[in-house]
Formats: structure tokens, sequence, C-alpha cells
């Protein structure tokens, strides 16, 4: 089999969770810094899912519970679930479409991996607007990454040649780290302007240059 196979996290990656999360946490909390709010809620959120596999929503209700108890706040009533309501309108990176159509338009196929549920995905990649051949969610499989359930089943279901793949995610901690002790090529979209020693197959800012990456890292 030929084939070539990008892999791609959603959130962070595609769709940008750290506006949605930040503009959810500013309308429960509007007296307090979202900023500081969000770094602290991405602390907790790995610690919620680490060994479980119940579904995203309820890790996002249970970490902005936790959230709200570290900080001496009160989730309003009838909020518990915001953030999980939110998540379908969480903005889509402005060059993730052109991208996406480009690969495939060069013979790419493409899998999303994503700390999510299926619905929720379903309704990001519709606000993509780019169809792809494979999805692996992690409240179907019962495993979060950074633990590699998502790429064993992605090989196990696609029958993908290691040596004609490449995983593309902005999280050093979800996906950069999971690959390099998988020995799978990985390339870093460096939205914010992290430093790593990671080793990684390339370290892009955004999606922009993406298929011409994956080309010179993957001949046809």
């Amino acid at each position: 089999m030929n084939e070539r196979w990008a892999t791609f996290d959603c959130y962070g990656t595609l769709v940008d969770w750290m506006s949605g999360i930040r503009a959810t946490l500013a309308r429960l909390w509007p007296d307090e810094d979202p900023a500081a709010l969000l770094e602290r809620y991405h602390s907790i959120e790995p610690a919620v899912q680490a060994g479980r596999g119940i579904p995203y929503r309820q890790v996002m209700a249970e970490t902005l519970a936790a959230l709200a108890e570290a900080e001496g706040l009160v989730v309003p009533a009838g909020e518990e679930g915001a953030l999980g309501a939110s998540l379908p309108s969480w903005p889509v990176f402005p060059e993730v479409p052109g991208a996406l159509t480009e690969l495939r338009t060069r013979g790419w196929r493409l899998a999303i991996l994503s700390n999510t549920d299926p619905d929720l995905l379903d309704a990001s990649i519709a606000a993509i607007g780019v169809p792809v051949d494979l999805r692996v969610v992690a409240s179907e499989i019962g495993s979060y990454k950074p633990a590699v359930g998502h790429w064993e089943t992605f090989f196990r279901e696609s029958g993908a040649d290691k040596r004609r793949h490449v995983h593309v995610a902005a999280s050093l901690f979800h996906d950069v780290e999971p690959c390099a002790r998988l020995g799978l090529p990985c390339v870093w979209i460096n939205r914010l302007d992290e430093v790593s020693d990671l080793p990684r197959a390339a370290e892009l800012t955004d999606l922009a240059a993406l298929p011409d990456t994956l080309d010179r890292l993957v001949p046809a």
C-alpha cells in the first residue's frame, strides 16, 4: 500500500481551543483574569483525563468544577456543561481549510486523533469544511493522549505504513512527546512561540506551509 497518511490533533492544531475556552471562562467569571484561568484550566485537565475513558464533556465539566474550587469561584447554576456546549463554536484557524484541501489534492489521506467525543469532533470537522478519512476519539477508545492508544488504533484501523505517515500537532505534552517515544515523525505546529528540545520532523508556526513540508518528508 503506497498511501501517504497525515494524522492531526484537532484542538490547538486545527481549531483554536485557547480562544474557545478563554471566551467561556470570561463569560462565566467576567471579573476574573481569563488568561490566568485558562492557564490553571490547562494545568488541571490532564489529571482529570489520566487513566480514564470518560466522555470529554465530562472531562471538561469536572475540570471546570475543579478550576472553580481551586480559584474560590462558583460555577453558575446551569453552566456545568458550558465548555462542552461552546466547543462546536470554537473558531477554526484561518489557514487550516486551505492547507487540508491542498493536502487532499496532493493525494494525502487525512485522519484526526483527538481527545474528544464523536459528535463534538463532527461539529469541528463540519466547521473546517474538509472531509477526513478516519477519526480516532478518546471517548470511543477509552484513552486520552499522551497515552498511545490513539496511534495504536489509527495504525490498526488504517493499515498505514509507518514509513509513509506523519503526525501534525501543536501540543508538546499530548502529541509531540508521545510521538518521540513511539519513534513517529511529528510536525510541531508551534503557534505559541514555545521552546522545546523534543525531537520533531519539522517545526512550523501554522499550517500554511504544511503541504510542501509533508511532501518533502514523504515524497509521492
